[in-house]
């Protein structure tokens, strides 16, 4: 899942992709580089200038579209937490919907069950959207991501969402520290084990530059280095900003694996 901001103020690219034609771009090259979901977000996750619904259908729905038409073999996802949102982006082409902020509207499940496209199940704890965390706690993090998440599974299915298109992320970062990232790792068999597939979002995100004491900039390696342990333990899909490099790193896991081949072979066999 390849990622493109349509805002002005994102935590990694600082707007880089906020245009249009920038956008545009950066789809037609994140699926080059080999992502099978496009995700448009119109909205900073974290605290920011307030976008209210209409700016965000304004940012996000042409290039949905856009999208959508220059690229129909993938799907387009978009990255929202309102239902009003979410309906006119599948109007546009969105085949995807990735509810961040884990139903807060609890509206915008049945809109993607009515259309019958993907629902992304997510835990933030109860947080606000676009609110940081402060002090939280948990018993059991990882119990309380399964219960969580797969309660909103189960309730897009029953509004509609086709059962193997309903993903679940345990959504680091997001009403979580880095104790609780880093404990999801570790633990990460649990979810897989619920069954359904697993979406993770790890890219450059804060428990990796804590964990490794890099800003923002220089978070590449240990995203990587997190995400190489999540797919050898069986997550399904990651959401990222380096597309070809997380290509590989998912290539070079299934190959050791043993679960595909290489891709060119000719050293000692001639």
């Amino acid at each position: 899942m390849g990622i493109v901001n349509r805002t002005p103020d994102s935590f990694y690219d600082k707007g880089a992709t906020f245009t249009d034609t920038l956008a545009l771009a950066r789809a037609d090259e994140v699926v080059a580089q080999g992502a099978a979901i496009v995700d448009i977000g119109g909205v900073k996750a974290g605290p920011g200038d307030a976008v209210d619904a209409a700016e965000e259908i304004d940012r996000v729905v042409p290039v949905i579209a856009a999208v959508h038409e220059r690229h129909p073999e993938v799907t387009v996802s978009v990255d929202t937490w309102r239902a009003e949102v979410a309906e006119r982006a599948i109007a546009a082409g969105a085949g995807l919907v990735n509810d961040t902020w884990a139903g807060v509207d609890p509206e915008l499940v049945e809109v993607a069950g009515h259309h019958g496209v993907g629902y992304v199940c997510s835990h933030t704890g109860g947080a606000v959207p676009r609110t940081r965390p402060h002090r939280v706690h948990y018993d059991d993090v990882v119990a309380d991501v399964i219960a969580e998440t797969t309660r909103l599974a189960e309730r897009a299915v029953d509004c509609g969402v086709p059962e193997d298109r309903v993903l679940l992320d345990p959504t680091h970062d997001f009403g979580k520290n880095t104790f609780h990232g880093l404990e999801l790792l570790r633990r990460i068999d649990e979810v897989v084990a619920t069954g359904w597939p697993v979406l993770m979002a790890l890219s450059n995100k804060d428990f990796i530059g804590e964990t490794c004491a890099r800003p923002v900039g220089g978070r590449v390696a240990g995203t990587l280095a997190a995400t190489a342990w999540a797919a050898a333990h069986g997550v399904a899909a990651f959401r990222v900003h380096e597309v070809g490099e997380t290509v590989d790193v998912i290539r070079m896991t299934a190959a050791i694996a043993g679960t595909v081949g290489p891709l060119d072979t000719i050293r000692g066999l001639a």
